[in-house]
């Protein structure tokens, strides 16, 4: 490292340590509200005195990406079992199927959820993998919201699998809140992903990832390591002073490394200049993106010419969900950048969702008496902590 660039990271560590709120038992993570609103967007004035066009933005870029390899210990290349997709109780509905799918991600350890595809597609259909946030039943990928968004995607001619975080919904081999659980779950997204594009129906070229909350999380942090991701929409998550509430989003040193510190802002644009839209309200922290978060994404996708390709669709009188006007923003963005067919799902010119059928969580289950988890399957915390060793 140069000289001058030590100087700045140097610089950046006296700054931001003089003004954080980090957890004295863990001082090497970035946890929740670790900025002020104030300091959070400051912090990110002194991002941005690291580089000063593209080729100093992609220097720094590299540093972050390789600090959230490192910070997770994520290998370059994971010892992933094979998929052996298990499929079943597929469904027929209104402009769509959807049917309940479960593979291995690490060996022994399933990923489980529903896909989504459109009735009577035309040639090959992108795909969408789609994360959810928290709920206190352990229950999101059941909640109409998660229903609504990948009933209408795959209406509009998208294949859509959305897949539990670990501990909720199916995924009962270890609890939600492992000390892991950060690397864990991007191991699955790798995997979910890998699992979208083995399908034949797919085209590899067209793929887009959207999650709202810790979903988002996950959207960013995937689209930020994984440039198969063509199109990213984090619903209200990204946020200069914020750094996520739970392990699954902060549990890991993946912001505050030996070389550099950095936040969920600069993760998230990692994805330039890939299409992205960032969707944020009023009620959570997300309130500032139109004037802090947006216009900082903004300069480094200037840098590639491809302002044209970032969105925000600010909601100020809206809280943390990924609610009606939240899901038709994403619709649009995904039509445009994705070739989706819009008309599908308007009525009278506005999106209709009310074709979905909103399924009991039982005809959505992947586990089953009927359909029991595979015997090889690892239970428990410590025997799913030794597979990300």
């Amino acid at each position: 490292m140069q000289i001058r660039q030590l100087i700045a990271v140097a610089s950046i560590f006296v700054t931001l340590s003089a003004t954080a709120q980090p957890n004295p038992e863990r001082p090497d993570l970035c946890q929740g509200a670790y900025f002020t609103e104030a300091q959070g967007a400051e912090a990110l004035r002194t991002f941005a005195g690291t580089y000063q066009d593209r080729a100093t933005w992609e220097t720094r870029a590299s540093l972050i990406r390789r600090g959230i390899r490192e910070g997770m210990g994520l290998p370059d290349k994971p010892q992933f079992a094979p998929l052996k997709p298990i499929y079943h109780s597929l469904k027929k509905l209104n402009g769509y199927t959807v049917e309940n799918v479960a593979f291995e991600s690490l060996p022994g350890f399933w990923v489980t959820g529903n896909l989504y595809r459109p009735l009577n597609p035309v040639g090959k259909s992108p795909g969408i993998i789609c994360p959810h946030g928290h709920t206190p039943k352990l229950d999101a990928r059941f909640v109409e919201q998660s229903q609504q968004r990948c009933a209408t995607m795959a209406r509009m001619g998208a294949v859509v699998f959305i897949y539990d975080m670990v501990g909720y919904g199916d995924s009962k081999q270890s609890a939600h809140k492992l000390p892991q659980a950060l690397k864990l779950q991007t191991l699955n997204g790798i995997r979910a992903l890998d699992f979208l594009l083995s399908l034949p129906d797919v085209d590899a070229k067209r793929i887009g990832m959207s999650g709202e909350s810790g979903g988002g999380t996950q959207t960013f942090l995937l689209t930020a390591l994984d440039q198969r991701i063509a199109v990213s929409i984090p619903v209200v998550m990204v946020s200069a002073h914020f750094f996520g509430g739970c392990v699954c989003e902060s549990g890991m040193p993946i912001h505050k490394r030996p070389t550099h510190q950095t936040s969920n802002v600069e993760i998230a644009a990692l994805a330039a200049p890939r299409p992205m839209l960032l969707v944020s309200d009023g009620k959570d922290w997300t309130k500032n993106t139109p004037d802090v978060e947006f216009p900082y994404i903004r300069k480094i996708y200037d840098y590639y010419g491809a302002t044209d390709r970032l969105e925000n669709v600010h909601l100020p009188n809206e809280g943390h969900d990924y609610g009606p006007s939240k899901r038709e923003a994403a619709y649009r963005f995904l039509a445009k950048h994705l070739k989706l067919d819009l008309n599908r799902v308007l009525k009278n010119g506005q999106i209709d969702e009310t074709p979905t059928t909103l399924l009991e969580p039982a005809a959505l289950q992947v586990f089953s008496v009927d359909h029991p988890r595979p015997a090889s399957a690892v239970v428990g915390d410590d025997a799913v902590t030794k597979l990300l060793r």
